[in-house]
């Protein structure tokens, strides 16, 4: 267990559900489409409940309803909701490979810039099965991370000084780049994910924030022994988020009866799409492909007593939930923050609804707890 003595305050994000969002999901389309109306109401809702920020996605192709429905882009749908916020931090999601590391720190430094210093950039070099190859990259698990290496090396170093940059590594040459204005305060955190030791390794190397998806806690306490020992290797302070969906009812039987009802409508074309989809290797947080199953949505998926993957079946990339009463998902968040967890990205369905639900009935037990904890010490 992490020492709780000098542990910060735990932060509590949410999630932009760019790829659209409803009570029903794996539909052909979504009961509400990404439209920037609706995303909006998605980050005011959270900005007035008081979460630390937004976790963006990025995607190729739609990820939670059928492939070829409407998909808000990623960095257009940030900067413009940046716009019209005061207080809640974005964290942005960007592949290296894509855009030129040179431009893309310009980009970072300006939006910072207009945003007060709002923006962290969630670095993914990974992706799932065929989502590269649909732009033309077809490069390699070993490629990708020393390309996201040299991408946050080059962005620091543009970001340190609006002097001329001088950068020359293997995918990324930068010579006499500027950036000016440099971001505010320190720039733009990174947060980095993955199991591969490549990943392991790229995230003690340069990440401000190891971010995991949940897996059952035997899972993410081996994950933050592996992790430790690459931030002390790199002489760097770990610090730990969890990334997971969460179905809180006032009562355990409606918890998981509505974990049902979520996937009930789910269209078999959305089925047979993702079950053609495995994770590749160098995906962030998952080392096995996405679990594919038959149509019993409940007791074959779960993990651990309120874990459940269904959410796979339909869904790329994280595919869990946390199921229960608002004290039983606060018992098992509390789990994960005794391992060392100190950041929380959750999303629950629909995102308005829930995320004001998860405000009022969860964080205030999970906050009281986790004081109590402290105060042990």
């Amino acid at each position: 267990m992490k020492s709780t003595g000098k542990r910060p305050e735990p932060r509590f994000g949410w999630f932009i559900p760019i790829d659209g969002d409803g009570k029903h999901i794996g539909t052909r389309r979504a009961e509400r489409p990404p439209t920037f109306e609706y995303l909006r109401e998605v980050v005011e809702t959270a900005e007035k409940n008081g979460y630390y920020s937004l976790l963006i996605p990025t995607r190729f192709a739609n990820g939670l309803f059928e492939e070829g429905a409407p998909l808000a882009e990623t960095w257009t749908t940030a900067t413009a909701l940046a716009a019209v916020t005061n207080k809640i931090r974005f964290l942005i999601a960007v592949r290296p490979g894509f855009i030129s590391p040179g431009l893309f720190a310009q980009m970072a430094a300006t939006l910072n810039q207009i945003s007060g210093g709002r923006v962290d950039i969630n670095v993914v070099p990974g992706g799932i099965k065929g989502d590269f190859e649909r732009f033309g990259e077809t490069s390699d698990h070993s490629t990708r991370y020393k390309r996201a290496e040299e991408f946050i090396q080059s962005c620091r170093a543009l970001w340190a000084s609006p002097e001329p940059t001088v950068f020359h590594g293997e995918h990324v040459t930068l010579d006499g780049a500027i950036v000016s204005p440099s971001p505010v305060d320190d720039g733009p955190n990174f947060y980095l994910g993955g199991a591969s030791p490549s990943a392991l390794k790229l995230a003690g190397q340069e990440s401000d924030v190891y971010l995991l998806w949940i897996q059952p806690p035997g899972d993410i306490s081996s994950f933050i022994q592996r992790a430790n020992k690459e931030f002390v290797e790199a002489g760097r302070e770990p610090r730990y988020g969890l990334r997971t969906h969460l179905i809180v009812r006032p009562t355990e039987t409606e918890a998981w009866d509505d974990a049902g009802e979520l996937l009930s409508m789910a269209d078999v074309v959305v089925k047979e799409q993702r079950a053609s989809v495995v994770v590749a290797p160098q995906s962030v947080n998952n080392p096995e492909p996405v679990a594919v199953f038959g149509d019993q949505y409940m007791e074959n998926y779960r993990l651990d007593r309120h874990l459940w993957n269904g959410i796979s079946t339909v869904r790329v990339n994280c595919g869990t939930a946390l199921v229960g009463t608002p004290e039983q998902v606060a018992g098992e968040l509390l789990r994960y923050w005794r391992m060392g967890i100190d950041e929380f990205i959750l999303s629950g369905f629909p995102h308005v609804e829930e995320c004001r639900r998860i405000s009022h009935d969860l964080l205030p037990i999970l906050k009281n707890l986790i004081h109590q904890e402290k105060k042990k010490v």
